[in-house]
């Protein structure tokens, strides 16, 4: 390939297809060496836009490898963003087909914001989240990686949109403002046992540090947070590998309770 522009855009058509056809792909950085996070976002845009040109939309925006457990098991140390879609998003109460759309799906308990006001970085404080935040909920996200084995480097899971795969907000809502993030305690359940548990301050220090760089970061590409945009702040757990039959459920303090049956 001979330059950047063409990199981006191969990388990010053959990101697609296998999205597409349920694939994977050998790490972008050892093909591509000296690939920079500028270049990987791009890739990301151009697989986000593929994806848009099959009639699927955006509704909010993810962080991704915030908390320190989920760094350390992909070997990963810096927050990423990704896209949401649509067709990402199911609802409680809704069997979700992994064995169907999925290829290596992990699952994460996280706190999702939704928005009622646009943020445009930079210079977004915690206090500007707290601002445009409509409500909080419980949430279950399902990464998934094009990446064979999850061998991913900090550029191979940008260019993947971050790992995005599905997710499910619970019904329960809660005012933020009324809310110690930090101290909001998790529990997550797997086939009626207990999982694992974890607090906001896993994510970052708080979820609200946590929307806050998503917002400055989009900031420097030019992409805001918009009013009822959905945004999903981080685990607070660790990743957990998901098969057909599986169902899980977590439990947030203050928040609410969500769950999800895998097929």
């Amino acid at each position: 390939m001979s330059d950047s522009a063409d990199k981006r855009r191969a990388y990010g058509d053959e990101l697609f297809e296998s999205l597409r056809d349920r694939r994977t792909v050998s790490p972008l950085t050892e093909r591509w060496t000296d690939i920079t996070v500028d270049d990987a976002y791009h890739v990301s845009l151009r697989l986000v836009q593929r994806r848009l040109d099959t009639g699927e939309k955006i509704v909010g925006k993810k962080i991704g490898v915030t908390s320190k457990v989920v760094q350390n098991m992909l070997n990963v140390h810096t927050p990423d963003f990704g896209f949401l879609t649509d067709a990402m998003a199911y609802r409680q109460g809704q069997d979700m087909p992994i064995s169907k759309l999925l290829i290596q799906p992990r699952a994460e308990g996280e706190i999702a914001f939704v928005m009622k006001k646009d943020l445009r970085g930079e210079g977004i404080t915690e206090a500007d989240v707290l601002a445009a935040t409509d409500y909080v909920a419980p949430c279950f996200e399902i990464v998934d990686s094009r990446i064979a084995n999850w061998k991913i480097r900090y550029e191979d899971t940008v260019s993947d949109n971050a790992s995005c795969g599905l997710y499910v907000i619970g019904d329960d809502k809660a005012d933020p403002r009324k809310l110690d993030l930090p101290s909001v305690k998790m529990v997550v359940q797997k086939n009626g046992a207990f999982l694992s548990e974890g607090f906001g301050s896993a994510a970052l220090g708080s979820p609200l540090t946590c929307v806050a760089w998503l917002a400055n970061t989009l900031g420097q590409y030019g992409i805001t947070l918009d009013a009822g945009d959905v945004v999903l702040s981080g685990s607070l757990v660790p990743l957990e590998p998901v098969v057909a039959g599986d169902v899980m459920s977590l439990h947030a303090e203050g928040i609410g309770s969500c769950s999800v049956r895998f097929t």
